[in-house]
């Protein structure tokens, strides 16, 4: 004897909405439980982390080349991974040597500075602030050092993080090496490691794994030429309007713009006062540097965006931001707010991913219970 349950089509309309909203929350939850463990890996693992990131966005971003030099010049992948990292090598040189010692010389008179450029600041915020800045010595003086001060455990637990960082960021070339030369030999590891799904979600994983790649592949390309294209203006429009440590500020602020608007954000508090505190410096310099860094993002908005990135990400300026916001705490700081705008393009595709089959699905079902109902008006006319 068997049961048989027949719902109603409203119950079996409510049944699927159901399944589809459980769905969803599974979905969400498995994101949130995902970001939470990836936040609690890279915080406790950063001086592994972060080295191997670098490198696998430089790998991202060489992979076309290496592939290049395969098929053009007939090469083997070691040898174009061989010949390319001669050939980065070789640029690097040429720039140490044609921009080094002009970068030293400004970064020396920077640092002579700087003595001057704190005293004038002090003495220009006593005329403006007579009575909050003495309020704020008295405040400071009545603090704590050691309270603010680390003690010898912390201090050399923070020394040998950072000895341990810079260790790793030494060993980005050979991350780099082995992982160009790999090649698409990673994607079948990938592949062979969910041997236990179907070949239909197999394929479907990979596809995802592949959108994600190409966010971060193309965000990180056209990220890094238009933030090196940036730092060269800025740096050579700073010289020519007299900032001190041009070429230094005007690169750094321009590899910044790898994070969207914090080489502006980080520019304008900390270039403008050096502008106005240094020796030559006042308003008229403080208006020339703010000039250089608004013709310089008139120039990213209005043409290298544009033209480089051709709005790949679809993201609003204000989803940009608050994924910033968002990444950075989650991933714990530079590495989340790197991976920002990537990450959440992928997510937006994604749940357009996920939208579409529940929508297609609900079709199909629809489609299905009108032709079994036809199908039984057929035979009762029949009869």
């Amino acid at each position: 004897m068997s049961t048989r349950f027949d719902f109603a089509p409203g119950e079996r309309r409510l049944l699927r909405y159901t399944v589809v909203a459980l769905s969803t929350v599974t979905l969400v939850g498995t994101i949130v439980l995902v970001i939470w463990v990836l936040g609690q890996i890279i915080g406790a693992l950063h001086a592994l982390v972060f080295p191997l990131a670098i490198a696998g966005v430089m790998a991202l971003v060489l992979f076309p080349v290496v592939d290049l030099f395969e098929r053009v010049l007939r090469m083997s992948r070691l040898g174009a991974v061989a010949s390319l990292f001669l050939i980065l090598f070789g640029l690097f040189l040429t720039v140490m040597v044609m921009v080094l010692p002009t970068a030293i010389h400004q970064g020396s008179q920077f640092f002579e500075s700087v003595p001057a450029i704190t005293e004038r600041g002090y003495d220009s915020l006593s005329v403006r602030f007579p009575k909050a800045l003495p309020m704020l010595e008295d405040a400071i003086a009545e603090m704590e050092v050691q309270s603010i001060l680390p003690n010898a455990e912390e201090a050399a637990d923070r020394t040998m993080a950072y000895i341990g960082f810079l260790v790793g960021l030494g060993f980005v070339p050979l991350y780099l090496f082995f992982a160009l030369l790999s090649g698409n030999r990673l994607k079948e590891y990938a592949k062979g490691m969910l041997f236990l799904f179907t070949h239909e979600r197999q394929n479907e994983v990979m596809y995802l794994g592949q959108l994600f790649i190409d966010y971060v592949t193309a965000f990180f390309r056209g990220q890094l030429t238009i933030a090196l294209i940036m730092g060269v203006v800025m740096a050579v429009g700073f010289t020519v309007v007299g900032l001190e440590a041009a070429i230094f500020f005007g690169l750094a602020l321009g590899l910044l713009n790898i994070v969207p608007y914090l080489g502006f954000i980080i520019g304008v508090v900390t270039v403008l006062p050096i502008a106005y505190f240094q020796s030559d410096g006042g308003p008229q310099l403080v208006m020339l540097v703010l000039a250089v860094i608004a013709v310089t993002q008139l120039l990213e908005s209005m043409l290298l965006t544009p033209k480089i990135m051709a709005d790949r990400s679809g993201l609003h300026p204000a989803l940009v931001v608050i994924s910033i916001l968002f990444w950075g705490t989650a991933l714990g700081g530079v590495v989340g707010m790197i991976l920002a705008v990537p990450l959440t393009a992928f997510l937006v595709t994604l749940g357009e991913h996920m939208k579409s089959r529940v929508y297609n699905t609900i079709q199909v079902d629809e489609h299905d219970r009108q032709i079994l109902s036809e199908g039984v008006g057929d035979n009762e006319r029949h009869t």
